[in-house]
């Protein structure tokens, strides 16, 4: 185990050697050279991912800087371990680390088919206000379903905090069910075969002021990273007190005098921005026909899904594209993918998608030199064709001769690189 990675022991352990990141009035950060970033192990092949994650970025931290900067890991529990060890799914003082160090990542979190009850991934993603989901989609050379992957370079912004995702929902039959329903047939004028007696009700909020602050931070970054063109993406069309608002507003977002002169939703004139409305099944089959559409893609957290899954299918599966849950200045950092739980603990499990989240989460504490050794470092091993069992795979269906390596061997290839 790396020394400046702190396992939890009855509690969360605070190494006295780190300091905490602190969130300036402004929201911006003061990163010290020791920050203190909190993980969560996750469930299934979080435990296998995880520490060739702490290992990687260790290794770059180290040479990018020669020792003078070094985070220390220190680790929160969640789901199944969190029960394991006879604590509530999401603990409180989980929580309370994660606000208290501002930065933090973690590996996937499991939620219950058919139960109520919050996805943990939602209560982490609402607990700082994780308004943006920030899924950056581009192609190292790995596998992939379609020819010239290259040409996906696509970063998808999902809003967090509204949507279904609020889980304000009552199951089939229950006695909230029953109420909303005399609600809408009594007081509304719904028809009552439109909500059947046995229906379940979700109920799906989306507010002017939740969009709004979701769709500037994604046109800042546009225009930070010299994007040409951004896409709001919706079913405008079918949900228009929802889903068309989002979209309408987002378009309000552009005439504001921060954007007005650098997005354009008409002709546009110099380096101006392209800014247009795509319809979500649009969205979804421009992205398969003409990858290359979009720079930058802002949607709701529901179709947001759908995009980033169909964007991470085009360079090989969600395994290898990052995310970032980021609010005002507070950044939660994941693995896209889901638990695994059908390979857990066989060695199988791709580390790709968490070590480059912690790539993500290095540039965003302004360790960028320690990120992009990491990037060309994954870069290096990809073109080498090693990787674990469904890089190997794929590079045998595509008639190419690979080497198949275990969850850990990909991480020591890679830490070979740096």
């Amino acid at each position: 185990m790396n020394e400046n990675v702190f396992k939890w022991d009855s509690k969360v352990c605070i190494p006295k050697e780190g300091s905490f990141i602190k969130l300036k009035e402004d929201k911006t950060l003061e990163i010290p050279h020791n920050p203190i970033i909190p993980y969560i192990e996750g469930d299934g092949i979080g435990p296998e991912i995880v520490p060739v994650m702490h290992k990687v970025l260790n290794s770059a931290v180290k040479k990018a800087y020669n020792g003078s900067k070094v985070i220390y890991w220190v680790e929160a529990l969640a789901g199944d371990k969190a029960e394991k060890n006879g604590l509530e799914r999401m603990p409180e003082a989980t929580l309370e680390i994660l606000k208290q160090s501002v930065v933090s990542i973690k590996g996937p979190l499991g939620t219950p088919v058919g139960k109520p009850g919050k996805s943990l991934n939602s209560i982490l993603r609402q607990s700082m206000d994780f308004y943006s989901a920030i899924r950056p989609v581009y192609y190292l050379g790995q596998p992939s379903p379609i020819p010239d992957a290259g040409r996906v370079n696509v970063t998808v912004f999902r809003e967090n905090s509204d949507d279904v995702y609020m889980s304000i929902e009552y199951m089939p039959k229950s006695d909230g069910a029953k109420k909303v329903r005399e609600f809408f047939i009594n007081e509304m004028g719904v028809k009552s075969d439109a909500i059947p007696e046995d229906a379940g009700i979700t109920v799906k909020p989306m507010s002017e002021f939740k969009t709004k602050r979701h769709v500037r931070k994604a046109f800042r970054y546009a225009i930070e990273n010299n994007k040409k063109s951004i896409a709001v993406a919706g079913k405008g069309n079918i949900m228009k007190a929802t889903e068309g608002a989002f979209m309408n507003w987002a378009f309000e977002v552009a005439k504001e005098d921060e954007f007005k002169d650098k997005i354009s939703a008409g002709p546009v004139a110099g380096n101006q921005i392209k800014l247009s409305k795509v319809i979500t099944d649009q969205m979804l089959m421009q992205l398969v026909l003409k990858p290359d559409a979009y720079d930058v893609i802002i949607t709701q957290n529901l179709n947001g899904d759908y995009i980033s899954d169909l964007a991470s299918a085009l360079v090989g599966g969600p395994g290898f594209v990052p995310s970032g849950n980021i609010g005002d200045g507070y950044a939660l950092f994941e693995s896209t993918h889901g638990v695994g739980m059908d390979i857990a603990g066989k060695g199988m499990a791709n580390p790709l998608s968490i070590t480059l989240s912690g790539a993500m989460m290095l540039e965003y504490i302004g360790f960028k030199e320690a990120a992009d050794l990491i990037y060309k470092a994954v870069k290096s091993v990809i073109e080498q064709r090693k990787g674990t069992s469904d890089m190997f795979y794929g590079f045998k269906k595509m008639g190419k001769e690979a080497t198949e390596l275990k969850t850990a061997e990909f991480g020591e290839a890679i830490l070979i690189e740096i």
